[in-house]
């Protein structure tokens, strides 16, 4: 008997947010739900400021232009937050 892995699409197709959490919908059906303390930029951002965002390519990242941010999808399922991200930086 074989067993196969079933497909991967790892574009985003929606995201939101509650109080505590962001979670990005991605095109294969998984659901990501990350804490919104790993992206200090977003978790000071406004209501407002948080709902202002676009797709980057064809969904493998998001942009927040009102307060300068950008994720992608392959950092957000290596579980990458922001100090990684600077830390890398530097």
């Amino acid at each position: 008997m074989s067993t196969s892995l079933p497909e991967t699409d790892a574009r985003a197709t929606d995201l939101g947010f509650n109080d505590d959490d962001l979670w990005v919908d991605l095109a294969d059906g998984r659901r990501l739900s990350v804490p919104l303390a790993w992206f200090p930029r977003l978790l000071r951002a406004t209501p407002a400021e948080r709902d202002n965002w676009e797709f980057l390519g064809d969904g493998q990242g998001v942009h927040w232009p009102e307060i300068d941010e950008d994720l992608s999808v392959e950092g957000l399922l290596r579980g990458s937050s922001a100090s990684d991200r600077s830390k890398q930086a530097g």
